[in-house]
């Protein structure tokens, strides 16, 4: 049986500095998963990963991750998308020292 579509978001790691980002309606990245645009169809989804791939030398390890809307803004579904929002765990610094 065929898996029920959740929306998704395009996703990957910053080159320089191995951030995770998120795919933009704008077109560009930021490292926050509330700002990513949503692809509410698998077809939205395909288009969505061609644009995100195509910044080779910019990010890479570019996926659709599945995200649910919270308050119009996606939000993680899966725990590792959860974990990966939050940052390297090996010491305090990065989007966990902002907290």
């Amino acid at each position: 049986m065929a898996r029920k579509f959740l929306p998704q978001i395009a996703t990957g790691n910053d080159l320089l500095e191995g951030d995770v980002v998120y795919f933009t309606e704008q077109g560009d990245w930021t490292r926050k998963h509330s700002d990513a645009v949503v692809a509410e169809t698998p077809e939205q989804a395909e288009t969505l990963l061609g644009a995100a791939t195509l910044f080779p030398h910019q990010v890479v390890g570019v996926y659709l991750a599945d995200a649910q809307l919270v308050n119009g803004k996606p939000a993680p579904v899966h725990f590792r998308e959860i974990f990966r929002t939050k940052g390297p765990s090996n010491y305090f610094h990065g989007k966990q020292a902002e907290v």
